[in-house]
C-alpha cells in the first residue's frame, strides 16, 4: 500500500477514533455550543462521511462468483508515475467511464469469445455501434454498399445523414452480387453492411462470397448478426471483417436493457472505440451486469426458440389463411441454401403474410393473447408486430412500397414458451379472421 493511502489511512482512522470518543464524552447529545449544533457535521464526520470505510481499503471482489458491477464514472491513481505508466500502456487500469469498464469489459470478453474476435466495443444500443461505426470507418466523401431489406433507423442513417458528410450509398437485393460488383468498380467502396437474416424478410447474404469480392478492393465486410447470433452464425469465420449486434435483443434475452457490440479486426475495432470515446454512447455498469447475465442461457434460449420458430413458420405455411411466410428455415426461402451452408439454426424470427389487407391484419394481431404487442425481439417473452403500424404509419402505402412493407405483414418473435402454448394461441386467433 502506498505511502499516500497509508498516511490517509492514519488521518481516518484518528477521526474514527476522535469521533468515538466525543461521542463517548458528550453528555449533551450534541449540543455543545450555545445554539445547541456543533456536534451536527463536524469537519472530521463530514470527512468521514466521504472516506470512511472505503479509502482505507475496499472489499476484496476477486473472490466473487458473479462478476461485480463497478458503478463508478471514474478511477484513480496512487500518484504521478502511477498515471503516466497508465498513459504510456504499462499499467493496466481505466480512467474514465466513458473510455471503459470493469463491468462492461466482461461483457466484451464474453462477446469476443463467442464471436471468435480480436476485440470488441459493447456500447449503448444497437444503434449507436452501427452509427459509430460508419462515422469511424467511412472517410468524407466516401462510399458504402448495402442491402434493400434492413432495419429502418439503420437506413435513415445512411441516407439522410450520411449524404451531409458527401458519404453516397448504392443498395442492392441481398442476393445481386451483380450489383455489388458493378460497386466495387465503379466506386472506391469502403465497406460493405448488411444484417443477415435482415429486418423483417430474414433474407441472408452469402458472406464468404461478398468476402472474396471485397477484399481485393480494400472494402471491410460488416454483418450485423442481431437476429442469427453467435450461437446460429459464426460471421467472422465465414469471412465478416466486423459483427454487429443489437444486444438488446438475444444476447441480453430479457427485454430489459439497450445494448449494442461490435466485434471483429482489431485495427478496426480500434479505429470504432476511438469514435465512440469522443461521441459516447457509453453503457450503464448496471445494464451491462445485466447483459452479462443474460448471455450466460444464451444457448439454452436460442435452442428453444429455434425449434419453435421453425415448427411455427411450417405450421403457418400449411395454414389456409396464411398468403406467405419468411423464413429461412424453409425450402421455399430465397436464401434457403445459403442459410444451410452459413446457419447452425434459423432464429427465433418468423415473418408471415396474412391473406388480407391491413385490417384483417390487425384483426390478427389483436386476437392473440400470449405475445405482447410489442416492438423488438429476442427476449424471453413473445413478441408480435405489424411493421406497418409499429414502424412505418408515419409514412402513406407509396413510401412503405418503397422499401417492401406489405400492410399484411406480421413479424412473430418466439420467446421461451413452450411451442404448443404459442401456437395454441395463434391458431385461435387465426380462427376469428
Amino acid at each position: 500500500m502506498s505511502k499516500h493511502i497509508s498516511r490517509l489511512s492514519t488521518i481516518i482512522k484518528a477521526a474514527s477514533e476522535s469521533a468515538v470518543t466525543q461521542s463517548g464524552s458528550n453528555k449533551n447529545n450534541g449540543a455543545d455550543g450555545a445554539n445547541g449544533t456543533r456536534g451536527i457535521g463536524e469537519p472530521k464526520t463530514g470527512l468521514l462521511a466521504v472516506h470512511g470505510g472505503e479509502r482505507a481499503g475496499r472489499p476484496r471482489v476477486s473472490d466473487s462468483l458473479t462478476t461485480p458491477i463497478v458503478q463508478t464514472s471514474t478511477y484513480t491513481f496512487q500518484n504521478t508515475a502511477e498515471l503516466i505508466a497508465y498513459q504510456e500502456g504499462k499499467y493496466g487500469s481505466y480512467e474514465y467511464g466513458r473510455y471503459g469498464n470493469p463491468t462492461t469489459r466482461a461483457c466484451e470478453e464474453k462477446i469476443r469469445a463467442m464471436e471468435g474476435a480480436e476485440d470488441c466495443l459493447v456500447s449503448a444500443s444497437g444503434m449507436n455501434s452501427a452509427t459509430t461505426m460508419l462515422l469511424a470507418l467511412v472517410p468524407a466523401g466516401g462510399h458504402i454498399v448495402t442491402t434493400t431489406d434492413c432495419y429502418r433507423r439503420t437506413r435513415q442513417f445512411i441516407q439522410t445523414l450520411l449524404p451531409k458528410m458527401g458519404i453516397s450509398t448504392t443498395v442492392i437485393d441481398p442476393a445481386d452480387l451483380g450489383a455489388l460488383e458493378n460497386a466495387l468498380n465503379t466506386h472506391e467502396v469502403s465497406l460493405f453492411f448488411s444484417e443477415s437474416p435482415t429486418n423483417p424478410y430474414l433474407r441472408c447474404v452469402d458472406i464468404p462470397r461478398i468476402k472474396a469480392m471485397c477484399e481485393p478492393k480494400g472494402a471491410a465486410v460488416v454483418i450485423d448478426s442481431t437476429f442469427a447470433t453467435p450461437i446460429n452464425q459464426q460471421a467472422l469465420s465465414l469471412g465478416a471483417d466486423l459483427v454487429i449486434h443489437s444486444a438488446t435483443k438475444y444476447l441480453a434475452g430479457h427485454n430489459d436493457i439497450l445494448a449494442g457490440a461490435i466485434a471483429g479486426r482489431a485495427d478496426l475495432v480500434a479505429a470504432v472505440r476511438a469514435m465512440h470515446n469522443v461521441l459516447g454512447g457509453t453503457i450503464d455498469p448496471h445494464a451491462a451486469y445485466l447483459l452479462l447475465r443474460g448471455m450466460k442461457t444464451l444457448d439454452l434460449r436460442v435452442e428453444r426458440q429455434n425449434i419453435s420458430a421453425f415448427e411455427i413458420a411450417r405450421r403457418l405455411a400449411e395454414h389456409p389463411k396464411i398468403a406467405h411466410v419468411h423464413y429461412p428455415g424453409l425450402p421455399n426461402h430465397p436464401d434457403h441454401e445459403i442459410a444451410v451452408r452459413q446457419m447452425k439454426g434459423y432464429g427465433g424470427v418468423v415473418s408471415f403474410e396474412v391473406d388480407g389487407d391491413l385490417w384483417r391484419t390487425a384483426a390478427l394481431i389483436d386476437a392473440v393473447k400470449l405475445p405482447y404487442i410489442a416492438p423488438s425481439l429476442g427476449g424471453v417473452e413473445s413478441l408480435i408486430e405489424q411493421p406497418t403500424v409499429i414502424s412505418y404509419w408515419d409514412q402513406g402505402p407509396e413510401k412503405r412500397a418503397q422499401v417492401g412493407i406489405k400492410d399484411n405483414l406480421i413479424r412473430f418473435s418466439c420467446g421461451v414458451e413452450p411451442l404448443e402454448d404459442i401456437w395454441d394461441d395463434m391458431k385461435q386467433a387465426l380462427d376469428q379472421i
